[in-house]
């Protein structure tokens, strides 16, 4: 629960802490590029991200929805490419991605706590589904009028 701080309150508890000898940025190499999620996951997103724009361009098979859908596609394709592509890039990644069944066994830390596998699951994939199920409720409609 959030509790609101009075400002004086907050003034009074302030301490002044020596800082600590300041150091130019070094340039780093990034390490850690596995996401934190089983690559099943990002599988599943990418797939029925795909698959809406299937039942898109089945639904509305029109010449001039073509250009669009290949559109469409292509930057679909592309922002799950180009961060697949950095993530197996060098220098070596230190970490591996996650696999599912430990994502089922351990669960996932988030900024609220603890989350079980299958919630972090249900998490991650209840927006591509409804997305997925708006798309076929839409060409539904659009075949019944």
């Amino acid at each position: 629960m959030s509790v609101r701080l009075d400002p004086r309150q907050l003034a009074a508890a302030r301490e002044i802490v020596a800082a600590p000898e300041l150091v130019p940025n070094a340039p780093r190499a990034c390490t850690d590029r596995s996401f934190n999620l089983p690559t099943a996951l990002h599988a599943g997103f990418f797939g029925l991200f795909l698959a809406y724009l299937g039942v898109m361009a089945i639904g509305f098979p029109h010449p001039e929805m073509v250009l669009p859908m290949a559109i469409f596609v292509i930057f679909t394709v592309a922002f799950y490419v180009v961060p697949m592509l950095w993530a197996t890039m060098g220098p070596a990644n230190e970490s591996r991605a996650m696999s599912l069944g430990a994502l089922f066994e351990r669960g996932v830390e988030t900024h609220t706590g603890l989350t079980s596998g299958g919630s972090a699951v249900a998490q991650v994939l209840v927006l591509p589904v409804l997305i997925l199920l708006w798309g076929v409720a839409v060409v539904a409609i659009a075949a019944l009028v």
